[in-house]
C-alpha cells in the first residue's frame, strides 16, 4: 500500500530514521517535544468526524505488556498523530497531527476517552509542534511557523546526509483551548520550540538556538525572565518538568571529536544531524545535570512518573540500528531499566496522566495504513512484576543502598555497622568469584585504631582550693596528661591576629601561670566564617598559651556580649595526635566565669583513657590464569569506613546522627565490587593478579591503606605493585564527567584511561598531577607506586547526614566501574610495567580552608611523637628546595616549636609567600637547621579544612630549584 510521505513532520523523520537504520546508517531526528516520532504522514482512508476512536481492551495490548490494560485507541484512519499531552484535569489530550486537509502538523484537542472527535486548536497554517496545557486548562501553548507563511517550511537539504532543519520561523505561542486569543511569547531570532509547562506555576522550559547551540531555557508563563539551563555543545531538547517542578528530564546528544565538528558546521547552516540521544535529569534550574541512560541508541520523549522517581521514554534499544521503537522505564538514578511495550513497529511519546493512573502514547499498533501512528490511552498497572535485567547500575545502586543504610551506623570505626560491612563485603567478593587476598585465603587484614577517648578517674580540677564537680568541666583530647598548679591570668579570647591589629596576649604575663580564655570569638569581629573558625579553635588558643609560657589553659564560654552557654565539647580520639604539651580543659560558666574577672589558684590534673578497637581491611584478589603471567600485581581500592554518628569531621557541628556516607564512600566501595565482577568475567585477559581492597579507617588518617602498603599479602614487596587505582566519591557524576587524577604518575596511564572512558561512554577529565591528596592513593604514591584517583566532585551533602543513597547517580557509578575495570584489565595485561613519575599535587577545587603560605610537605598522620614526621615532600616545593626529605621530623619553624601537624597549619596561616624562615629538623638522631622560603599556597581537595581532615596535606609547591644541603643545628 502506498504511504503518503508529504508530511515533513518531525515525527516522520524518526520513522525515516528507522528505515535508514535498517540500511546501516544511524541518525537521530529531533525537534519535537519528544524528539521526533515514528511514522510518515499517512493518507487516511476516511475523513475527520465522529467515531474516529476505534478499538479498546486487551486486543490492543500484547501479553508481555504487564503495565498496561484497557487500552483505548483515540485516533484511526486520520493521518499521523503523536505527542498527546494531558490537560491538568486529566480529561483531555492535546496533540499534533498531519491529517487532511493539512500537509503539516497542526495542533488538536481530543477527550481522553475518545467520546468526541478532535478539534483544531492551531491556525491551520505553517507547521506546529509541541503543544501543552497550562495549569487550570484555560490556556494552551504550542510552537508554530505560521507567521513566516501559510505553507509548510521547505524540507532540509539532504545532500548533507540525513539531517533535519532548525526552522528559524518557529516561535512559541499561547492561545485559548479553542485557538482564540493567540499570543506570541518568543521573538528572539532562531529556533524556539519544544516547550512544556510546570504544572505548579506555569513556567515554561523550551529549546532554542538563540545562543548559537541547541539548548534548554526556562521562562515565566508570560515569556519573561528567560534563563539558559544547558550549555554543553550538542542537542538538548524535549524537556519535561517533574510533577512538583523540582526537576527536569530531557534527551541530549553529546558529540565529540569529528562528530562535534560536524555538528557545529551543520548548526551554522540551520541543520542538525544528532548523534545518539540519551536521557538526562537535572534540577529545575539546570544544576546537577546527570545522564540517566547509557544505551547508545535513539532514546527520547522522557516523562516523569508523578512520584518523580521513575521515567518512561522511547528508544530503539537494544537494537539501535533497527526500526523497533518501544517504551521503556528507568529510575531517575539509572537503575531498574524495564521494557514496557512490545508491539511491532513504533511505540513512543509516553505521558502519565496527572494522577498517574493512565498512560497516553503513540503507536503503530492496529494501524490500517503501514507505519501510521495513532494515539492510545491505557490504564497503568503500578507495581506489575517484570523481568528487568540486573545492570551495573542496578548492582552498584543496590550495594550502595546496603552500605549506606542506617543499620550500618555510618560505618564508623569501632561500630557494629563497620564490622557487619566488612563481613558483607567479603561475602560479596566470594559470591562474585573473587578469592580471599590475604595469606591462607582470608579476606581480612587486622588493623587497630584509637576510636574513643574519655576523661580518666584521676582527672581533677580545683579552683581556690575547692574541687570542681566532674560534670562542670572536661579536658580536651589534645591536652597533655599531667598535673600542674598555679595562679590564673585572664587573656580575653586568646586571639593573636595581626591582620586586624588584635593581640589579647600583649601585656599579659602568663609564663608559669594558667591562662584563662573565653571560648569562641567575639560576635562580628571577623567577616569570614573561616576566620571565626580559625581563631576560635581551642587547639590554636592552647598553642598560643604554650608559646607565651603558660603551664595550662582553662576555657570558659562567657562572651562579653552575653548569650546562651554552649554545651561542653566532646572528646575525640583524633585529637590525641595533636597533643599540645600543656593540660587544657573547658569549664562551665558558673564555675569558671569568676576566673575572667580576677586571679585564683588552680590545680589541674588531666588523665585520659584511650579506647582502641580492631577493625579490618577487606582484601580480595582476582588471579590471572595461564602460563604467560607477568610479575607484579595491580591494586584497585576504596575506603569503606565513614563518620559513624558524626563527630569532629562532620560538617554539621553538634549533630549526633547517622552519617551514611553514600557517596563518601559507599559509592567507591560498591564500584570496587562491580569491578571485581568484571575482572572475574574477563579473567582470561589478565596477566597479573589484581587485588581488590576495601580500606578501613581512611577518615581518621589513611590508617587502613598505610597498614596494607606496609604489610602486603602473599609475599609481595612494594616494588611488585605496578600501580594503584583509587575510587573515592564516585557516586555523584554530573554532566557525565569524572575526574581521573594523577594520570602523569605513570607514563602509560593515559593510553589506558582514554579508550576505557570512551568505551564506557563517560567523559574523563584527565588531571595529570595529584599523586598525593586526601585519600588512600597517597599511601601508595608515597612509596613510588603510580596511582589513579577517580572522583566525581564535591557537593553540599559532603560529610553530612544528607549523604544518602537516594541522592546517588547509580548509572554514572556503574559506568565509572566499567571504565576502571577496563583500565585494570589493560594494566594487568601490559607487556611492560607502569613507569613511575613524580608529579605535583593537584586536586579538584573545593571549599577547604586555604593557607597563606606553603612548604610543600607531606606529613604523617599516624605518628604519635612530638613534631611533624614527613612522609615525603612535594617535588619542587619549598621543603624539597630546602633539602628536607621523607623521614625528617620538623620540630621547629622559626621560633615556633611544633608538636603536631595542626600546629604547622597555624604557622602556614600566619606566614606569607616569599618570607624566609629557619626550619629545625631531626634526622637520624641529629638536629639540623635549614633555611626555607615559604611558597604560595593552593586550594584543592574535598570541602574540608585540615582541622577536620586528618589527611589533607598543607600547601602546594612552586617550580623546583636546586636544594641546598642542611646544616647542623647548634648544640644546646
Amino acid at each position: 500500500m502506498k504511504v503518503d510521505r508529504r508530511s515533513n513532520g518531525l515525527r516522520s523523520r524518526l520513522y525515516a530514521l528507522a528505515r535508514v537504520a535498517v540500511l546501516g546508517t544511524v541518525a537521530l531526528t529531533g525537534g519535537a517535544c519528544g524528539s521526533g516520532s515514528a511514522a510518515g504522514g499517512g493518507e487516511g482512508t476516511g475523513g475527520p468526524g465522529a467515531g474516529e476512536a476505534a478499538g479498546r481492551g486487551d486486543k490492543l495490548r500484547r501479553p508481555e505488556e504487564v503495565h498496561l490494560r484497557d487500552v483505548v485507541q483515540l485516533t484511526r484512519n486520520q493521518g499521523e498523530n503523536a505527542e498527546a499531552y494531558w490537560s491538568s484535569s486529566g480529561r483531555e489530550l492535546i496533540f499534533q497531527s498531519a491529517r487532511p486537509p493539512y500537509e503539516c502538523d497542526q495542533i488538536f484537542r481530543v477527550p481522553a476517552d475518545g467520546s468526541r472527535p478532535p478539534s483544531l486548536v492551531s491556525t491551520g497554517k505553517g507547521r506546529t509542534t509541541c503543544s501543552y496545557f497550562f495549569p487550570g486548562d484555560e490556556k494552551v501553548l504550542f510552537s508554530s511557523t505560521h507567521l513566516a507563511g501559510d505553507a509548510c517550511p521547505p524540507k532540509p537539504d539532504h545532500s548533507q546526509g540525513y539531517v533535519w532543519a532548525l526552522y528559524d520561523s518557529y516561535d512559541i505561542f499561547t492561545a485559548r483551548p479553542d485557538g482564540s486569543q493567540l499570543a506570541r511569547l518568543t521573538e528572539s531570532p532562531g529556533y524556539d520550540a519544544e516547550a512544556t509547562i510546570c504544572p505548579r506555576d506555569g513556567s515554561i522550559v523550551f529549546t532554542s538556538t538563540r545562543d548559537g547551540d541547541i539548548d534548554l531555557y526556562r521562562m515565566d508563563k508570560d515569556g519573561k525572565n528567560v534563563t539558559r539551563l544547558t550549555s554543553t555543545p550538542g542537542y538538548d531538547g524535549g524537556a519535561f518538568f517533574s510533577a512538583d517542578c523540582s526537576k527536569i528530564v530531557w534527551r541530549a546528544s553529546r558529540p565529540e571529536g569529528k562528530e562535534l565538528d560536524d555538528f557545529k558546521r551543520l548548526l551554522a547552516r540551520g541543520l542538525v544531524r544528532p548523534t545518539k540521544l540519551e536521557i538526562y535529569v537535572a534540577n529545575a534550574d539546570g544544576s546537577e545535570a546527570r545522564q540517566v541512560t547509557y544505551l547508545g541508541a535513539a532514546s527520547f520523549a522522557p516523562y516523569f512518573h508523578p512520584s518523580g522517581k521513575r521515567i518512561v521514554f522511547a528508544t530503539n534499544y537494544p537494537d539501535p540500528r533497527g526500526r523497533e521503537f518501544d517504551i521503556w522505564a528507568v529510575d531517575d538514578d539509572g537503575t531498574d531499566l524495564e521494557r514496557i511495550t512490545y508491539a511491532p513497529g513504533f511505540d513512543g511519546f509516553p505521558m502519565f496522566s496527572p494522577d498517574g493512573k493512565k498512560l497516553a502514547f503513540a503507536s503503530n499498533r492496529d494501524s490500517a495504513v503501514e507505519g501510521q501512528t495513532d494515539l492510545f490511552v491505557a490504564s497503568w498497572v503500578e507495581g506489575a512484576p517484570h523481568a528487568a535485567g540486573r545492570s551495573a547500575a542496578d548492582r552498584v545502586g543496590a550495594d550502595i543502598a546496603w552500605l549506606a543504610d542506617d543499620a550500618r551506623e555510618g560505618r564508623g570505626v569501632g561500630t557494629a555497622g563497620i564490622d557487619a560491612s566488612a563481613d558483607w563485603l567479603a561475602q560479596q567478593m566470594k559470591q562474585a568469584g573473587v578469592e580471599g587476598g590475604m595469606d591462607g585465603g582470608s579476606y581480612f587484614q587486622p588493623v587497630e585504631v584509637a576510636v574513643g577517648v574519655s576523661s580518666a578517674e584521676r582527672t581533677a580540677l580545683a579552683i581556690g582550693g575547692q574541687p570542681v564537680a566532674k560534670e562542670s568541666f572536661v579536658p580536651l583530647g589534645f591536652s597533655a596528661q599531667k598535673a600542674v598548679s598555679g595562679r590564673t591570668v585572664a587573656v580575653g579570647y586568646g586571639i593573636s591576629a595581626s591582620e586586624i591589629g588584635r593581640d589579647d596576649w600583649k601585656g599579659k604575663s602568663v609564663k608559669g601561670k594558667v591562662a584563662v580564655v573565653r571560648r569562641f570569638v567575639p560576635k562580628g569581629l571577623f567577616k569570614e566564617p573561616r576566620d571565626e573558625q580559625r581563631y576560635g579553635d581551642t587547639h590554636k588558643k592552647a598553642v598560643e598559651a604554650r608559646k607565651h609560657g603558660a603551664i595550662a589553659m582553662l576555657i570558659v564560654d562567657a562572651p562579653e556580649e552575653g548569650g546562651e552557654e554552649a554545651p561542653l565539647p566532646q572528646l575525640y580520639a583524633s585529637d590525641l595526635e595533636k597533643e599540645v604539651g600543656i593540660p587544657v580543659a573547658v569549664v562551665k560558666r558558673d564555675v569558671g566565669g569568676k576566673l575572667l574577672r580576677g586571679s585564683s589558684s588552680v590545680k589541674l590534673e588531666v588523665a585520659l583513657d584511650v579506647a582502641r578497637k580492631p577493625t579490618r581491611n577487606v582484601v580480595g584478589v582476582v588471579r590471572h590464569q595461564g602460563k604467560d603471567g607477568l610479575p607484579g600485581a595491580l591494586v584497585v581500592g576504596a575506603h569503606y569506613d565513614h563518620l559513624g554518628m558524626g563527630g569532629e569531621s562532620s560538617l554539621e557541628p553538634g549533630v549526633t546522627a547517622v552519617h551514611n556516607g553514600a557517596d563518601d564512600n559507599a559509592s567507591g566501595t560498591a564500584s570496587v565490587l562491580e569491578i571485581g565482577r568484571r575482572l572475574v568475567a574477563a579473567r582470561g585477559k589478565l596477566k597479573r593478579d589484581v587485588y581488590l581492597v576495601a580500606f578501613t579507617a581512611e577518615e581518621i588518617g589513611l590508617v587502613g591503606s598505610k597498614r596494607f602498603v606496609a604489610n602486603l599479602p602473599g609475599g609481595l614487596k612494594k616494588s611488585d605493585i605496578i600501580g594503584m587505582i583509587n575510587l573515592d566519591m564516585v557516586g555523584r557524576m554530573r554532566s557525565n564527567e569524572v575526574s581521573a587524577i594523577g594520570t602523569d604518575t605513570a607514563a602509560e596511564w593515559k593510553s589506558l584511561v582514554v579508550p576505557a572512558c570512551e568505551s564506557a561512554r563517560v567523559r574523563c577529565q584527565l588531571i595529570e598531577a595529584g599523586g598525593t591528596g586526601p585519600s588512600d592513593h597517597s599511601s601508595f604514591y608515597l612509596e613510588k607506586i603510580p596511582v589513579l584517583y577517580f572522583f566525581t566532585g564535591n557537593h553540599s551533602d559532603y560529610h553530612k547526614t544528607t549523604d544518602d543513597a537516594d541522592r546517588i547517580n547509580a548509572a554514572g557509578a556503574g559506568q565509572i566501574a566499567s571504565a576502571v575495570g577496563d583500565i585494570a584489565i589493560g594494566a594487568s595485561a601490559m607487556a611492560g610495567t607502569l613507569t613511575y613519575r613524580e608529579v605535583p599535587s593537584s586536586l579538584p577545587s573545593g571549599d577547604r580552608r586555604s593557607f597563606n603560605a606553603s612548604l610543600g610537605t607531606i606529613p604523617s598522620y599516624t605518628d604519635d611523637k612530638p613534631g611533624v614526621l614527613l612522609d615525603g615532600v612535594r617535588p619542587g616545593g619549598a621543603a624539597e628546595q630546602a633539602g628536607l626529605k621523607k623521614g625528617d621530623r620538623i620540630v621547629k619553624i622559626g621560633e615556633t616549636e611544633l608538636r603536631s601537624v595542626q600546629e604547622m597549619v597555624y604557622v602556614l596561616q600566619d606566614a606569607r609567600p616569599g618570607q624566609k624562615t629557619i626550619i629545625t629538623i631531626e634526622r637520624e638522631g641529629k638536629k639540623l637547621r635549614v633555611e626555607a622560603t615559604f611558597g604560595k599556597s593552593s586550594r584543592g581537595g574535598p570541602s574540608q579544612s585540615p582541622a577536620v581532615n586528618p589527611h589533607a596535606s598543607p600547601g602546594a609547591s612552586p617550580p623546583p630549584t636546586p636544594a641546598p644541603a642542611p646544616t647542623p643545628a647548634p648544640k644546646k
